[in-house]
């Protein structure tokens, strides 16, 4: 089932041909998909061939779904590098590796700048002083906002799992410590953005993951109670966030979880992709 707004078939899932169809007034091929050159960027947390647990795979009981955005949806490091190697190059700095950028991410731009800037210098994280953070963040969000999603790519199965869990009449969100102007601009370029009920950034409320605030909003926001959200992440900030609220969730195994195992998470289980996801789903109508 394509969403609302998109006609049937229009936009190919990432591993349909090789690669999604690009979104409206993008050039053909400049969107690639996740399987593109060889697979996600740098190198991914190592897969778990199964679910861990022990046990027959949990069915979840849900009314609606929520989603984390970068490594879970879409794999964004790239740009996110170039922004930052763009920062360290305007104030002299040597540029940091992709690999290293990559378990960097998943606690906001803030986070980000500033352990880079302290890896760059070579000095830990409290050295780097927040209001020199706070000083250049405008010129990192400058950089970032002209590299938005010229080497995004939609994770595989990603477009086919919403697909599912659209048909299911599940509505979905999206909980994101990304700053909320980047938000829907990388979903519309992905062509994933009308899949989203709910859309949460890292600046529309007071508190980021891994408090559980951002997912209770999303429930209250989508007429579920807390335990019938399903949160599907692929970090700590997810997976505490979830417990913290009393929503299940589910993790993936291929995105950004801070140079850690997903397998050392509390969470309810580890998914290869969001099809997998909807193969675990028992929908049920809002509470409201």
């Amino acid at each position: 089932m394509s969403p609302p707004g998109r006609p049937k078939g229009e936009y190919r899932s990432a591993q349909h041909e090789g690669g999604p169809v690009s979104p409206p007034g993008r050039p053909k091929g400049e969107y690639r998909s996740a399987q593109h050159e060889g697979g996600p960027s740098a190198t991914p947390t190592a897969v778990a061939p199964a679910d861990p647990r022990a046990g027959p795979p949990r069915r979840f009981v849900v009314g609606a779904v929520a989603f984390d955005l970068d490594g879970t949806l879409l794999d964004t490091v790239r740009d996110l590098a170039a922004a930052v190697n763009l920062l360290l190059a305007d104030l002299g700095l040597a540029p940091l590796p992709e690999a290293t950028i990559r378990d960097l991410i998943g606690k906001g731009i803030a986070n980000l700048v500033g352990r880079a800037l302290a890896i760059a210098r070579g000095v830990a994280p409290a050295a780097v002083d927040e209001a020199e953070v706070a000083a250049v963040l405008p010129r990192y969000q400058a950089h970032y906002a002209a590299t938005l999603g010229r080497e995004t790519a939609v994770f595989p199965g990603v477009v086919e799992g919403l697909d599912r869990m659209a048909a299911m009449g599940l509505p979905l969100a999206v909980i994101t410590n990304k700053a909320s102007r980047f938000v829907r601009p990388h979903l519309a370029q992905a062509g994933i953005e009308t899949y989203f009920r709910v859309v949460i950034g890292g600046d529309d409320l007071p508190v980021k993951k891994p408090h559980p605030g951002a997912l209770l909003h999303a429930a209250r926001e989508l007429g579920v109670e807390p335990a019938k959200l399903l949160m599907v992440g692929d970090s700590g900030n997810d997976a505490q966030a979830a417990r913290a609220a009393g929503c299940p969730v589910l993790i993936v195994p291929y995105g950004y979880n801070e140079g850690t195992p997903v397998q050392n998470l509390d969470a309810d289980g580890i998914v290869d992709s969001l099809l997998a996801v909807a193969d675990r789903l028992q929908p049920v109508p809002p509470d409201r």
